[in-house]
């Protein structure tokens, strides 16, 4: 269950994020823990015609060049690496897989309203 949230999680963020539209048209979560295959669809564009692969992994550690290179080796166009860190922090930026628990208002001294007086 949690490999198949994650998954599903980074091709949620990448909708959030604008590619493809809504999550209906764009994007798909394909992939089952340990197929070795495609986790995520997204359409770059609203008509398709350009698409992004995903490939999520669960990591401990550092991802060796061996496995870069192994997955590299399957594609032929550009490929972008994130690390868990850089993941969590645009999660929390476009609000996926967060939720609000609180607003905090923060306010500073008027200057002005204690001047001239």
């Amino acid at each position: 269950m949690r490999i198949r949230w994650f998954n599903r999680g980074v091709t949620g963020l990448l909708v959030a994020m604008g590619y493809g539209g809504s999550r209906q048209d764009a994007g798909r979560a394909i992939g089952r823990s340990g197929d070795g295959g495609i986790d995520g669809i997204i359409k770059e564009d609203r008509l398709g015609l350009d698409v992004i692969y995903l490939q999520a992994k669960r990591w401990e550690g550092t991802v060796g060049r061996p496995e870069v290179h192994k997955f590299a080796g399957k594609i032929t166009t550009k490929m972008i690496l994130i690390d868990g860190a850089q993941l969590a922090s645009l999660m929390v930026d476009y609000n996926v897989g967060v939720t609000r628990t609180g607003l905090y208002e923060l306010k500073r001294i008027d200057a002005d309203y204690f001047e001239g007086g």
